[in-house]
Formats: structure tokens, C-alpha cells, sequence
């Protein structure tokens, strides 16, 4: 499974410019290109199993890696690695895109990005998808990514002993077939053969800005409620960084929001299975709207 193209733009930090890449499916004319943005350690090739759905059913697909994961760029200063950033970072990439309109997966982190820039004024994007994220973030869900990002390993002897660490940390993504976890490892890892060994493709300095997770603990309500497009928000029944509490505060505050939730999942649906690519296709078709 590989994407139709790929492309890079330059986004702009204090400091200097980097290279965000993506992964590009479908037609390059399609009218209203979709945007997949992943979570916080994740990477673009997430979304190829979803991607490729969407691109035989005629719509373009891009996926990119937000800096410091992947293909893009790392940033050199970490505290950059921060939110403003990567809104920054995606409208740099909808620019690029040359489309007055664009929908909107997001995982996550990527979940966050979309929900701020959605909210704004005269923002391109007129259908999202929020997958196992709201305006708030639980201490305890927060917590767990921080002591997973601080304890993730420097590299792998082997690619088996990867795709170990990943089924372990990534088990809240939900039952996957194997075929899906050693897509996942293959390409959250890269070979160095001046180390002889896999090393991830996440900055381990991403880690230094959320020893202070107040960066992401912030308060979001305002742009969920300024939202006026349709909303697919997706929860993992199991959890713990979108709470069911939360997510009626969401639907009672935003009536532009349908939910769908996710059994046997916590954070976050990996939006391979085919079910739950069949709901994200739904919505994003405009078939979707009636779901709760």
C-alpha cells in the first residue's frame, strides 16, 4: 500500500524554516481535498488504509507529518513543538493546496489542530472529523502519553522487537490484525546503518515540552463552540484522554457535532478497521449527518 505521490511545503518557527512532508492520494483535481492529521508521537501513514478508500472513491487524501515525526523536519528548539506551531504548520499546508474548501480528519493532537482552526474566521474547512479528543484533557490521559514519551526507547535491534514496543504502547488503539501492527512499526521506525539498528521517527525532544503538560492542558472551549461546519466526533469507549462526561458538554454545546462510539477501543481508534473507515466515509459524503 503506498500513496499516489509525495509532496513537502516549508513551514516557519521563530528561528527558520522546516519541512513538513505528506503523503498525497487521489486525484490532484479533486474539489475539496481531505486533510488526515495524526496524534501527538504518530505519523501521516496512519491514515494509509483510510486514505486509500477515500482516493478509489474519487476524493484526494493528504496526509502529512507534523514536524519532528515521520518525513518532516525536526524542529531546533523544542519549544516550539507546541500547538500555534502546528495550526501554523497545517494552514501553511491548505495554502499549498490551492482548495477554497478541505475536510478535516484529525486524531488527537491532530483532533486539536482541526478543532482550533475550524473555529476560526474565514477557515477552508467544511466538514471535520474529531477522533478521541475534546476542548479538555483528563490529567490522567495526559500523564500517560507524558510517561510513554519519557520512557520510549532511543532504537530496536530488530523490527520484531519494534512492533513489540508499539503493540504495547499503541494497545488503546483497539484489536488490529497483524498485518496493521507491522504497518504501523514499519513506518514509526527507519534503519540507521551507522547505528545498526531502528530508530523511531519521533523527535524524542517532542517530550521536553510535555514534562510541562499544561502546553496541552489548555482551554479549548471557546473554539469548539465557535464551530459551524458538521462534526464527526469519534470515542473509544475505553477512553481516558475523552471522557463521556466531556463528550456531552461537547454535544450540548456545539449542535453541529453527530458522535460515534468505538467498543472495545481507548485512545484512540486507529480508523483502520473497516467499520470505522465506513463511518468516516459516510460523513465526509455528506451520509453521515444523522448519526449519534
Amino acid at each position: 500500500m503506498a500513496p499516489d505521490r509525495t509532496g513537502s511545503v516549508r513551514g516557519l518557527t521563530r528561528r527558520n524554516f522546516h519541512r513538513i512532508a505528506f503523503t498525497d492520494w487521489g486525484p490532484p483535481s479533486a474539489v475539496r481535498p481531505i486533510v488526515c492529521v495524526h496524534g501527538l508521537t504518530r505519523n501521516g501513514r496512519d491514515f494509509d488504509h483510510l486514505a486509500a478508500i477515500l482516493a478509489r472513491a474519487g476524493r484526494r487524501v493528504v496526509c502529512p507529518d507534523l514536524a519532528g515525526r515521520g518525513q518532516s523536519e525536526r524542529l531546533r528548539d523544542s519549544s516550539d513543538y507546541v500547538l500555534p506551531q502546528y495550526c501554523s504548520d497545517m494552514a501553511v499546508l491548505m495554502a499549498a493546496l490551492a482548495a477554497t474548501e478541505v475536510d478535516w480528519v484529525g486524531t488527537s493532537l491532530g483532533g486539536l489542530i482541526g478543532m482550533v482552526l475550524a473555529a476560526l474566521p474565514g477557515s477552508p474547512i467544511r466538514r471535520i472529523v474529531i477522533n478521541d479528543i475534546g476542548p479538555y484533557l483528563p490529567w490522567a490521559g495526559l500523564l500517560r502519553l507524558g510517561a510513554n514519551l519519557n520512557e520510549a526507547p532511543k532504537s530496536f535491534e530488530t523490527i520484531e522487537h519494534a512492533e513489540g514496543y508499539y503493540r504495547r504502547v499503541l494497545a488503546p488503539f483497539g484489536r488490529l490484525q497483524d498485518a496493521h501492527w507491522r504497518h504501523l512499526t514499519t513506518h514509526s521506525v527507519a534503519w540507521s546503518a551507522e547505528g545498526r539498528c531502528f530508530r523511531p521517527l519521533c523527535d524524542p525532544t517532542i517530550a521536553h515540552v510535555f514534562r510541562n503538560p499544561w502546553h496541552y492542558s489548555v482551554d479549548l472551549w471557546k473554539y469548539w463552540d465557535a464551530i459551524e461546519v458538521p462534526i464527526l466526533v469519534i470515542r473509544g469507549q475505553q477512553s481516558d484522554l475523552l471522557s463521556e462526561g466531556v463528550l456531552k458538554d461537547m454535544m450540548r454545546r456545539n449542535r453541529n457535532a453527530r458522535v460515534h462510539r468505538v467498543a472495545e477501543c481507548g485512545h484512540a481508534p486507529a480508523l483502520i478497521a473497516d467499520d470505522q473507515i465506513e463511518v468516516v466515509t459516510q460523513f465526509l459524503s455528506g451520509d453521515g449527518d444523522s448519526l449519534r
